[in-house]
């Protein structure tokens, strides 16, 4: 057999998915959220991320970022939070996209907020900054969650109050949730809180948990447990090095994937 009967070598496998978008909501004009088709070989755990994206301008290399699914892991769509950037390479064309429009999503979700990562408590902590809600809509949504912790605390702190997307479902709407709504309700407590304008919480979230004020809203004692809380973080650089700090300091130590301990942080979005 001479090389040009020999057979083509198989085409490469595209290095991404590319999905079809299925709704677009803006928030307001610093926030959106849209979702896109689930493909059918595509797995994660609650609370990953994945690489999401268009292509580049005239051809160019594509331009992708790190969004975690907002999705439950058993849900039929992806669904994902995003800020809007003006001048932003990726944000600036992606806040335009459209229903039918084509984005790009890479094939391998990781991340450390996962209850994987975590080992044993009563307590679950999710607490969030901005866009760093995303990955508490996918956990707070996952059944396995309610079965580990008897009680899950969502917290999501933002500038203003029209910032603080996603709050009629998490004061009300998820307990319709024919998969965990029963459960939510039971074991699920929403605290926002609001940095540049009056609200019930006022305030960073760090400063609250310093002046015992978080924990007295929920009822809870005054401090985190190592023997009963655990926490998510996910937000703005600052929050996440300062709880951290204040989780250190009560005595909680930061776990992973192999490791799995009383906290997580997704290093990812911190650089």
């Amino acid at each position: 057999m001479t090389d040009a009967l020999a057979a083509p070598p198989p085409p490469r496998p595209a290095a991404h998915h590319e999905l079809s978008v299925l709704w677009v909501r803006h928030w307001t004009d610093q926030l959106f959220s849209f979702a896109v088709e689930r493909p059918e070989d595509f797995r994660f755990r609650s609370g990953e991320f994945v690489m999401i994206g268009l292509p580049g301008e005239d051809g160019g290399k594509p331009i992708l970022r790190a969004y975690s699914v907002a999705s439950p892991g058993w849900a039929e769509e992806l669904e994902f939070f995003s800020i809007k950037v003006p001048d932003g390479p990726l944000t600036s064309r992606l806040q335009k996209i459209q229903p039918g429009d084509r984005v790009l999503m890479g094939k391998k979700p990781t991340g450390t907020l996962v209850l994987d990562a975590l080992t044993g408590g009563e307590r679950l902590h999710l607490i969030g900054t901005g866009t760093g809600l995303a990955p508490w809509l996918s956990v707070a949504r996952d059944p396995e969650t309610y079965a580990r912790f008897g009680r899950v605390i969502v917290s999501h702190t933002v500038r203003q109050v029209a910032d603080l997307a996603y709050r009629e479902f998490f004061a009300g709407g998820i307990h319709e949730d024919p998969l965990i709504g029963d459960e939510a309700r039971a074991q699920l407590t929403y605290y926002p809180t609001v940095t540049r304008e009056a609200f019930p919480t006022p305030g960073r979230i760090t400063d609250r948990i310093r002046s015992g004020d978080y924990f007295r809203d929920l009822g809870l004692p005054e401090g985190f447990d190592p023997a009963q809380d655990r926490v998510m973080l996910c937000g703005s650089m600052a929050m996440i090095k300062d709880t951290a700090a204040l989780l250190d300091g009560f005595g909680l130590k930061e776990g992973s994937n192999a490791e799995p301990a009383d906290y997580v942080l997704e290093r990812a979005f911190v650089g």
